[in-house]
């Protein structure tokens, strides 16, 4: 592109088509280069696992922590969540967050797929991140905005921090199988590649096929 001088002899870079075009960059970015936000928990003090942003690493499929299914924790409509009382159900754990984009994003799909599933044994528990006392309200208002359906509360620090393994970003979500080991972990949402995921693994686990990836 030529660079035009002004009559005062200044050079002038943002011309009008240079404008055009970053603000295009800008917005093609914006819609799509998020898929993930960072939670607002404490570093994790535990070691970092080798996933990748879509799923779980190449592993033999890991127990549940113990911290994670025996901690009973707050839920939106007032009664406890514990997950070890899905024992024998295939379990899909999200952990989410109201202000994270990705998180709303990904809700519409996690309630078509608890409708879908929900009669052949899947249970889904969705946790949010945020302070249970602080984010009561919005969390309440967003379980009506989205219909949703299935479980949902807030994580105890310590459950998020077991779950998340030095992986700080929200969304992530664990097919958790009938005996209690993860089949599936992902991190981050994309509208696309996400859902068609979400919906083998969850198969996988129903069938008892689930292997590590």
């Amino acid at each position: 592109m030529a660079i035009k001088k002004q009559e005062t002899g200044k050079v002038t870079f943002w011309s009008p088509l240079r404008i055009v075009s970053t603000l295009i960059v800008l917005g093609m970015l914006a819609a799509f280069g998020v898929s993930s936000c960072n939670s607002n928990d404490p570093a994790p003090t535990v070691p970092k696992r080798p996933d990748s942003p879509a799923s779980a690493g190449n592993e033999p499929n890991p127990a549940m922590p113990a911290v994670v299914m025996e901690t009973e924790m707050k839920s939106a409509n007032g009664d406890p969540i514990k997950l070890s009382n899905y024992s024998g159900k295939v379990l899909l754990v999200n952990l989410w967050a109201t202000w994270c984009g990705p998180c709303r994003n990904e809700t519409p799909e996690l309630v078509r797929l608890y409708r879908e599933y929900q009669d052949r044994g899947l249970e889904i528990v969705g946790l949010s991140t945020e302070d249970p006392i602080a984010s009561e309200k919005k969390v309440q208002d967003f379980v009506r905005e989205y219909n949703v359906g299935y479980h949902v509360g807030w994580a105890k620090p310590e459950v998020a921090v077991a779950l998340m393994q030095g992986r700080g970003s929200i969304p992530q979500s664990f097919i958790v199988t009938r005996d209690g080991r993860v089949a599936k972990r992902f991190i981050g949402f994309h509208p696309q590649k996400t859902p068609p995921l979400l919906k083998q693994a969850i198969e996988e686990a129903l069938s008892d096929t689930a292997r590590s990836r």
